[in-house]
């Protein structure tokens, strides 16, 4: 894949297609994940913080909570099950009819034209999604925050803006970029290996999302470990 993508050949339609799919039709799903998610963690959080007077440090540990792991994981995580799925269920389906077959015979590498436009798609778009679950994530915090424990607005942006820094942002989206990657390469390399007709599809497309959430997860801690404290 890396040997292909320095020969630059890019197939621009299948790459703004896979765009789309990653993306905006990804988007909706993944907000309302986000959002679920930071309500869930204001409740967890603000109860036992106002116990200790700590109420005004809310918007600040919801910050770095998202930016630094809720939200690329959130976003990986519904994308692998959305997204990486479908590339293995896709590209299986074209293994086992024959298709990718018939791409050799027309000349035209299967690398090139079903595998990089993944690639790139996942890896551009998973970042953006990060980005906007972990603004969603906030909204939906500081509403409740608002409404059940009356920690106005700007108290809670206060703390965000004290607490969270450029780079935890920066972080998160590096870390979306791997998970991205992860997806499309795991879901793409277990649709071409597909063999066994529909049930191997079935087969290679379960596997495909239980192999890149474990990678995810288990990327995730090398990725926390190196960012948060080994380049402290």
């Amino acid at each position: 894949m890396i040997v292909h993508l320095l020969k630059g050949k890019i197939h621009r339609r299948n790459t703004l297609d896979q765009l789309s799919m990653v993306g905006p039709e990804s988007m909706g799903i993944i907000l309302l994940t986000a959002a679920t998610i930071g309500m869930v963690f204001t409740v967890e959080v603000a109860g036992e913080f106002l116990r200790f007077g700590l109420g005004s440090a809310v918007g600040g540990v919801l910050a770095i909570g998202l930016g630094r792991e809720l939200a690329p994981l959130i976003t990986a995580v519904v994308l692998a099950g959305r997204v990486g799925s479908a590339f293995a269920a896709e590209i299986g389906t074209m293994q086992v009819t024959e298709q990718i077959d018939a791409l050799y015979m027309l000349r035209t590498d299967p690398i090139d034209y079903l595998v990089i436009p993944r690639v790139i798609a996942c890896c551009i778009m998973t970042p953006i999604l990060t980005i906007l679950s972990f603004v969603t994530g906030m909204i939906g915090g500081m509403i409740l925050a608002d409404l059940l424990y009356n920690i106005s607005n700007s108290v809670f942006l206060d703390s965000a803006q004290s607490l969270l820094s450029v780079r935890d942002l920066i972080c998160g989206m590096i870390k979306g970029l791997v998970f991205g990657w992860l997806i499309a390469v795991i879901g793409a390399s277990w649709g071409l290996t597909t063999t066994g007709g529909a049930k191997g599809v079935g087969q290679s497309t379960t596997t495909a999302v239980v192999t890149a959430l474990l990678m995810i997860f288990i990327s995730n801690f090398f990725l926390s470990w190196i960012m948060f404290s080994v380049l402290k």
